[in-house]
């Protein structure tokens, strides 16, 4: 086996190439997993312009090494690792708690301080490459009707999941979407695998969308006035988050897991008096065994919002903005293309 792999690297703001890299070793407690697919993401977009916040905040340098969205094959496991693990189709969590630490300790490890990020925070290589190596204790097996496509959209996919059960809504109830990119899209998938009547608000037609099943895709201009008993922001609009506010029911669920380039502005006066419960939503940390249980058994099924796949050659153009495929809003990429 070659001492080197082939990874995408990002030196600075918009300075990229595809280069050889050591390929990994599994280090104590740690396993090595051939990438077989993995997904390009709004945040590695961020990293790639230069704008995203972990830059300034001293959390991320350049170079780095982007992905967290991702499946493969364990190929190596380290000291202390079951070597059952050998072999098994995985995905896994992007977020790596130090697992000593209060929220740790309280199951919270996605919102730890001292975290790593794979492929985004603490220098934590990500999967934008042929291997990548991670803990053994962030693993998630995929079954066999899991595929590859299917196990990269899992982190995703947890992401929509936390923010449809947030929403608090099922049969008999209407939810409506702001903003239906990937994460708007797959919580309106997961909001109609719970029964409730999904609406969703763009920009646009929403011709993909409707594609979908979703019949009632809306602008601002033509959102029907009806009683929303939960809106979830999936942009990444400032002005958003007062908008949810303004649409739902009294007494009705807001759920924000969109993130503006600059700070958005709520009256939580408007949240008082309306009764309404507000959820933020960080992380797919705690949803991702149940996503691939709704994936698994057909519930849910998010392979439409796959444009295309690609080589790692490609992923600067694609981090540049630049369309392939068709009209799905998510790009994977197969390192061993």
């Amino acid at each position: 086996m070659s001492s080197t792999m082939r990874a995408f690297v990002l030196t600075g703001p918009r300075e990229c190439s595809v280069q050889e890299v050591p390929v990994p070793q599994a280090a104590a407690g740690e396993v090595v997993v051939d990438v077989e697919r993995a997904g390009v993401c709004g945040t590695d977009v961020e990293f790639f312009t230069g704008e995203m916040a972990y830059l300034h905040q001293g959390h991320a340098a350049y170079p780095m090494r982007l992905g967290h969205e991702w499946a493969g094959t364990v190929s190596a496991v380290g000291d202390g690792v079951d070597p059952a693990w050998l072999g098994r189709r995985v995905m896994g969590d992007t977020m790596l708690g130090d697992r000593t630490c209060r929220r740790c300790r309280k199951g919270h490890q996605h919102t730890c301080e001292n975290r790593q990020e794979v492929g985004i925070r603490g220098g934590r290589a990500g999967a934008l490459a042929e291997r990548l190596a991670v803990p053994a204790w962030s693993l998630h097996a995929l079954p066999d009707e899991v595929d590859a496509v299917l196990g990269a959209l899992v982190e995703p996919g947890g992401n929509a999941l936390r923010a449809a059960r947030a929403a608090g809504t099922g049969p008999g109830d209407r939810a409506l979407v702001l903003g239906p990119g990937t994460i708007g899209l797959l919580t309106a998938l997961f909001l109609r695998a719970a029964g409730a009547e999904v609406h969703l608000l763009g920009v646009d037609d929403g011709a993909f969308a409707r594609s979908l099943g979703f019949t009632h895709v809306r602008t601002r201009t033509t959102l029907l006035d009806l009683p929303f008993d939960a809106v979830v922001d999936a942009t990444g609009a400032p002005g958003s988050p007062a908008l949810a506010v303004d649409l739902v029911e009294p007494a009705g669920r807001v759920v924000y897991i969109g993130l503006s380039g600059r700070p958005s502005e709520l009256d939580t006066r408007a949240l008082v008096l309306k009764d309404v419960t507000a959820v933020g939503v960080l992380s797919a940390s705690p949803g991702l065994a149940d996503t691939i249980a709704a994936y698994a058994s057909g519930a849910v099924d998010p392979r439409p919002l796959v444009a295309a796949t690609v080589g790692l050659d490609q992923v600067g153009a694609v981090l540049a903005g630049e369309r392939v495929g068709g009209a799905g809003p998510k790009v994977h990429i197969d390192p061993r293309r």
